[in-house]
């Protein structure tokens, strides 16, 4: 497992219970770490540090699968937002069709643009980029949603 494999989310509330229930333990380890800071001039006192602050996390009750589970949560939540948007954007090429406007720009490319909605592209590639209320949505191959969409947006002029 790499470091870079961890996804550390702060909970804050979890975190402040932990707080109140352990405060003396947080302290005396506080103190400690002060001591061996101000004593110890090596390399060692970095090393002694890490090791405390390590077992405070590790005693906290976080271990590497609840990280990862909480991690996996927030990626699956990430997914449904992302589908939903997505799902929008379809439900607003269907809706506003009828006022979409196409733009060619003189390149060999294309604009069209809706209220909520723009797409660009290149006249015969089969990706669109889609960008919805100003947030992009990244490249979309031409269903036949996409497709109405731009034959309309022709007709409109």
């Amino acid at each position: 497992m790499n470091v870079g494999d961890w996804n550390f989310n702060y909970d804050s509330d979890v975190w402040m219970t932990f707080f109140k229930d352990n405060w003396i333990l947080l302290l005396v380890a506080l103190i400690v770490l002060f001591i061996i800071v101000r004593i110890v001039n090596t390399v060692v006192k970095w090393l002694i540090a890490a090791v405390i602050v390590i077992g405070i996390v590790a005693y906290s009750g976080y271990t590497l699968q609840d990280l990862k589970d909480i991690g996996s949560k927030v990626t699956d939540i990430g997914g449904k937002v992302a589908d939903s948007v997505k799902q929008e954007a379809i439900s607003a090429m269907a809706g506003e069709a009828k006022d979409a406007a196409y733009t060619d720009n003189g390149d060999g490319t294309y604009t069209i643009k809706t209220r909520n909605l723009e797409l660009s592209g290149k006249t015969g590639d089969t990706k669109v980029k889609v960008s919805y209320r100003g947030t992009s949505l990244g490249n979309w191959e031409i269903d036949d949603t996409i497709r109405t969409l731009i034959d309309q947006a022709k007709r409109n002029g």
